[in-house]
């Protein structure tokens, strides 16, 4: 098509997408076209403005690496992570769902455990943490035998990969839950920490007057074959951003009930007051155990 006027344009590109071959593929992208091309004339977008959004977009990229990942943060800050996850979970938004977003720290091949081992692998300063959870199927039934990838911050709110004072694999691990769908584990009771902030993401929420803290949270994935691999986090209710999360992660089925103990541990002699426990319970829906593409190495 020769374009004669501006609506040629969106003509002629939504007749290129329609030859593409895979149907949800061309779904997609002609989607995409109908919605982008909208949006720049909704806003009447300028050449300046074009620019320099191409120039973000690049910025993205490039920020991204092996232990940072810019696209993730961006489109959890966007709010994207969160409603993709709710329309693919939960009876499509109508219901409550443990999964959540992945976020942009889980590694493959974190180490694997025995229950009731401590995944804190060099000198993290914190309260103690005890984790006891429960993995069951839509009926609440236990599932045995599935393995359960945890992590999180430590105490100064950083993620093993950005703080050179921690261990590799600190505060990550792999356990394998028992014939009552049970895992458990000891570590330090985690904090909320802003985001990286020195690139793309942080001059946005600059430019917005946002925060960019998220809520003290633990990190699972769930994996079992015959099921929808999990991905979750809880919430502990008792941090001042539960509700503004800069990611827009949390919601009521993720809010946990992080106790605090101020008397001596019932077994653990060693153990300073006060002391943490949480006892969760994740939820699982029948389905592929598909793993996600890890945003770093």
């Amino acid at each position: 098509m020769i374009i004669e006027r501006e609506q040629d344009v969106t003509a002629a590109a939504l007749a290129v997408m329609a030859q593409t071959s895979d149907p949800r593929q061309r779904q997609i992208l002609t989607s995409l076209v109908r919605h982008l091309h909208g949006f720049i004339r909704d806003v009447r977008l300028t050449d300046a403005e074009f620019r320099e959004a191409a120039a973000v977009i690049a910025e993205l990229g490039q920020r991204t690496n092996d232990t940072h990942n810019e696209v993730i943060l961006m489109a959890g800050s966007l709010g994207v992570s969160s409603l993709v996850c709710l329309l693919n979970n939960g009876d499509q938004g109508n219901s409550e769902t443990d999964q959540s977003l992945l976020g942009p720290f889980w590694r493959l091949n974190s180490p694997r455990m025995e229950n009731g081992g401590s995944i804190v692998r060099s000198d993290t300063p914190g309260a103690p943490l005890f984790v006891s959870g429960r993995v069951v199927d839509r009926e609440g039934r236990p599932i045995a035998g599935a393995e359960v990838d945890v992590w999180h911050a430590s105490p100064v709110g950083l993620y093993e990969n950005q703080d050179p004072e921690q261990a590799d694999m600190n505060l990550r691990g792999k356990f394998v839950t028992d014939a009552d769908g049970r895992f458990f584990f000891r570590s330090v009771m985690m904090v909320g920490y802003p985001i990286p902030t020195d690139g793309v993401v942080g001059r946005l929420l600059k430019s917005q007057g946002r925060h960019p803290y998220r809520p003290a949270h633990l990190h699972a994935l769930v994996v079992k074959p015959g099921f929808k691999v999990l991905i979750s986090q809880v919430y502990d209710p008792a941090d001042p951003h539960l509700d503004s999360d800069v990611q827009f992660g949390v919601t009521k089925a993720l809010i946990g009930d992080f106790v605090r103990h101020d008397e001596p541990h019932p077994t653990e002699t060693n153990v300073a007051t006060p002391w943490y426990s949480l006892d969760h319970v994740y939820r699982m829906d029948a389905g592929e155990a598909v793993l996600p593409r890890a945003p770093i190495k």
